[in-house]
C-alpha cells in the first residue's frame, strides 16, 4: 500500500525574468547545457556521447534568450575543456542567470577566483567514500583534485554537493557519501545510473530498493525528483518538475531535447529560437510526460508521473512501466518516512530535474 500524500517540496527563488513570446504562458527554464563531448578522464559509468562536438559562446546566448532562462547548469563533458568556458559564464551571469555546474574538479580548477566565485553551486562527481575507490573508477589524482576544489569554493563562499551515481557497484555506498559530503560542508546528489551505453552497472530492483533504504536510515531529504522514490514515499511532484517540464536541455550538437539522457533529436537551436518556451510542447517533450498504459489507475501517478522515461525507454521502450516500481510488481516497499530537510540555499536548479534527488545527513539528537 502507498502512503497518502504529505506537503514537501522546495521553494523557487525570485530571480530575474527574461523575455517570453506573446500569448505563451510564462515558464521558467532551467537550461541544461553540454557545452563539449570532451573530458580528460574516461569513466566507465559514463553516458556521454563520443566526438569534438563543442557549442559556441553564440550559440549557448542564442539558446539562453530564447526561453525564460532562471538557470544554467553546466555537464555531460568536462567544461573547462571549452576555451570560451569563462567568457561564457561571465555572460550568463550578466544576463541574471544563476550559474551551476557539475565537473569532476578540471573544470573548477582551469577557473579563475573572480569567475568560480560567480557559481551558485558546485557538484563535483564522487561515486566511492573512500579515495582508492574513487581513484580506481575515475582516475589516480582526481581525489585529491576534488578535494582541492572544494576546499576553494569554499573558501570563495560558493555552495557544493557531491554528485554520485547510484550503480550495481555501489548502491549500499550512499550513506557514507552523505556523511563525506556532510563533513565538507556540502549536500548529496545522487542520480539513478542509466544504461546507455553499457549495462554493466545496472541495478536490480533489490539493488535499488536497498540502496535508498540504506540512504534514508541516516539522510533527510532536501528535495526527490527520483519520480519512483516518491511515489513510495508519498511525496507530490513540485511545480515544474520533470523532465521536459520546466527543463530544457542543449547537446554539444546543438540539439535541443527534454532529457540529458536522450539521444539527439531533430530538434536544433532555430527550433528553439522559433518556439521559445512553447518548445516543451513539442512531441518529442510530450511523450516523455506521458505514463505508459499501465500506470492507468494508479494512486501514485500524480507524484510519480510514470516513473523515469529515460529509464523505461532505455529497459524496454516508453510504453513499459518503469522497472523500479513495486506496483506494478504487486510488492510493498517499506522505508524509513524522511523529514524534510532545509537546503540551506537556493536549490532549484536542480529540484525541477527528474531523477535526482538531493539528501542532507540526519542530525540525531544529542542527549
Amino acid at each position: 500500500m502507498l502512503p497518502p500524500a504529505q506537503p514537501h517540496g522546495v521553494e523557487w527563488s525570485s530571480e530575474p525574468q527574461p523575455r517570453r513570446s506573446p500569448g505563451v504562458p510564462e515558464r521558467r527554464i532551467a537550461l541544461g547545457v553540454g557545452l563539449t563531448n570532451g573530458c580528460n578522464l574516461s569513466c566507465a559509468h559514463c553516458y556521454r556521447a563520443t566526438g569534438s562536438d563543442r557549442l559556441s559562446v553564440d550559440d549557448v546566448l542564442r539558446a539562453v534568450d530564447a526561453l525564460p532562462t532562471r538557470a544554467v547548469n553546466f555537464g555531460t563533458g568536462e567544461s573547462g575543456l571549452h576555451p570560451d568556458f569563462a567568457e561564457i559564464v561571465e555572460a550568463l551571469v550578466a544576463r541574471g542567470v544563476a550559474v551551476t555546474m557539475t565537473t569532476n574538479g578540471h573544470s573548477a580548477a582551469v577557473l579563475p577566483d573572480a569567475v568560480l566565485a560567480l557559481f551558485r553551486d558546485v557538484e563535483f562527481s564522487i561515486d566511492y567514500p573512500d579515495q582508492r575507490a574513487h581513484d580506481e573508477a575515475r582516475g589516480a589524482g582526481n581525489w585529491a583534485l576534488v578535494e582541492e576544489q572544494m576546499g576553494r569554493c569554499k573558501r570563495l563562499g560558493v555552495s557544493t554537493a557531491i554528485v554520485a551515481v547510484m550503480m550495481a557497484p555501489n548502491h549500499l555506498a550512499l550513506p557514507d557519501l552523505a556523511r563525506l559530503a556532510d563533513a565538507r560542508g556540502a549536500l548529496l546528489r545522487v542520480n539513478v545510473y542509466q544504461a546507455l551505453r553499457r549495462d554493466a552497472f545496472t541495478m536490480t530492483y533489490a539493488q535499488f530498493w536497498a540502496g535508498w533504504r540504506a540512504a534514508l536510515e541516516v539522510a533527510d531529504l532536501v528535495a526527490c525528483g527520483e519520480p519512483i522514490l516518491r511515489a513510495v514515499l508519498g511525496i507530490p511532484r513540485a511545480p515544474g518538475a520533470g523532465c521536459g517540464v520546466e527543463t530544457v536541455r542543449v547537446s554539444p550538437r546543438g540539439r535541443v531535447l527534454p532529457c540529458v539522457y536522450g539521444n539527439d533529436p531533430p530538434l536544433d537551436l532555430d527550433d528553439l529560437e522559433r518556439l521559445g518556451p512553447a518548445v516543451v510542447d513539442e512531441p518529442l517533450f510530450a511523450e516523455m510526460r506521458t505514463p505508459p498504459a499501465a500506470c492507468a489507475g494508479c494512486p501514485a501517478l500524480d507524484n510519480c508521473g510514470g516513473g523515469c522515461a529515460s529509464r523505461r525507454a532505455a529497459s524496454g521502450g516508453l510504453d513499459r512501466p518503469d522497472p523500479y516500481c513495486p506496483v506494478v510488481r504487486g510488492d510493498e516497499v517499506t522505508l524509513r518516512p524522511p523529514a524534510t530537510a532545509e537546503g540551506g540555499r537556493d536549490v532549484s536548479p536542480k529540484a525541477s530535474s527528474a531523477c535526482t534527488t538531493l539528501l542532507r545527513l540526519r542530525k540525531e539528537p544529542t542527549s
